[in-house]
């Protein structure tokens, strides 16, 4: 795991689910083990998150909300998909109104499966989605980086 300069913010969100992903999850946050030893914090807004945590299945009423919240969030930013049902659907696949996984709707960048997935794994899952924020964050800064400087190169080039 790389060394991490901030500690970074978690949103969970619960699609539709039986809610055993969903407890596997908080079980994480207990002291038996205590996620937040690698800095995760757990956050209610969006707007502060960093890595956006989903269980669950994704359906037509909870898409819009999931790409709300999604674009609520700041870059660069992490999606894990907890659970069979978050990364395929599940056993609700064949249902009426069930989308699939949350990759029908958000670009995912890590999947932990299992039904209900253990918290040793959804941790192992979140440890590395903080190596995937790591690259994304350095590609930005290098990205911020050349920005600034080709306007000054093109300025340097037309003024001999």
């Amino acid at each position: 795991m790389p060394y991490l300069k901030k500690s970074p913010w978690l949103i969970h969100y619960d699609g539709s689910s039986c809610n055993g992903c969903d407890i596997e999850v908080l079980a994480c946050l207990t002291p038996v083990y205590d996620v937040e030893r690698f800095g995760v914090v757990n956050t209610g807004n969006p707007k502060h998150a960093d890595l956006f945590l989903l269980t669950g299945a994704i359906n037509e009423q909870n898409a819009p909300v999931v790409r709300n919240i999604y674009e609520q969030m700041p870059d660069p930013k992490v999606v894990i998909a907890v659970g069979i049902c978050a990364t395929s659907g599940g056993i609700f696949r064949e249902c009426y109104n069930i989308l699939g996984g949350v990759d029908k709707v958000l670009p995912v960048d890590v999947y932990v499966s299992g039904c209900a997935a253990r918290p040793e794994a959804i941790i192992d899952g979140v440890v590395k989605a903080l190596s995937i924020l790591e690259e994304k964050r350095a590609a930005m800064k290098a990205a911020r980086r050349a920005a600034r400087k080709a306007p000054a190169a093109a300025v340097e080039g037309r003024n001999p």
